[in-house]
């Protein structure tokens, strides 16, 4: 489990499909069965459902949601730079941090499958390897203000503080440990990200990005 840590506290330092073009199915419809207005289309590189209206073959799907915000109105322009730069290391940081929850929630699940400790130990070795092989580079290059927003946003997506993860992972001792480490360079395992308060609008860049607004 202390090797998981140290990954993940080396992580720490846009599941958007493509657009689907109006004309972008490749396969003919299939006609509806007698009866029932229901049918197939085809649009890359998604299947749907779909009803003939008139003749006219309509895909049903669920859309997600649009959050629209209004204009932001800057005192300054050190404000305006400010917000410029929050929407540059959110771009950054974001991607990273849905990673790093998929990535939690995926070997939490996947230890709970394995019979004991030896085996959970050999899946944390190939896990190491792989992880620090990809990230070390890319964390590297983070500024230590990207890493702070990191670390909130890595709880916008877990809704766990990186303190409560490393104490479900290792325990109290060593995330007591952790954190009093962090603490002598300012920062703070347990600081949790909060969307309507102090990080409203890190969240409202957050949803921008997301929809592709920004």
């Amino acid at each position: 489990m202390e090797r998981l840590s140290i990954i993940f506290l080396t992580l720490l330092t846009t599941l958007l499909s493509p657009g689907i073009k109006a004309q972008g199915y490749y396969a003919a419809n299939i006609s509806p069965d007698s009866g029932t207005p229901a049918s197939t289309i085809f649009l890359m590189p998604n299947v749907y459902p779909a009803v003939v209206l008139e003749g006219d073959t309509v895909a049903c799907m669920w859309l997600k949601d649009f959050i629209k915000y209004s204009p932001l109105t800057f005192r300054n322009t050190k404000d305006q730079i400010a917000y410029t730069r929050l929407v540059r290391d959110v771009k950054k940081t974001l991607p990273y941090a849905k990673e790093i929850a998929a990535i939690i929630l995926e070997t939490y699940e996947y230890m709970e499958t394995l019979p004991n400790d030896k085996e959970r130990q050999k899946h944390l070795n190939r896990m190491e390897k792989y992880l620090m092989d990809q990230y070390t580079p890319k964390m590297k290059k983070l500024t230590r203000s990207q890493g702070q927003l990191l670390m909130k946003l890595v709880d916008r997506e877990t809704n766990s503080s990186s303190y409560h993860i490393i104490d479900a992972f290792m325990g109290s001792f060593k995330a007591w440990s952790y954190n009093l480490f962090a603490g002598m360079f300012g920062n703070s395992l347990k600081t949790r990200y909060n969307p309507f308060g102090e990080d409203r609008v890190t969240e409202r860049v957050c949803v921008l990005v997301e929809q592709g607004a920004v």
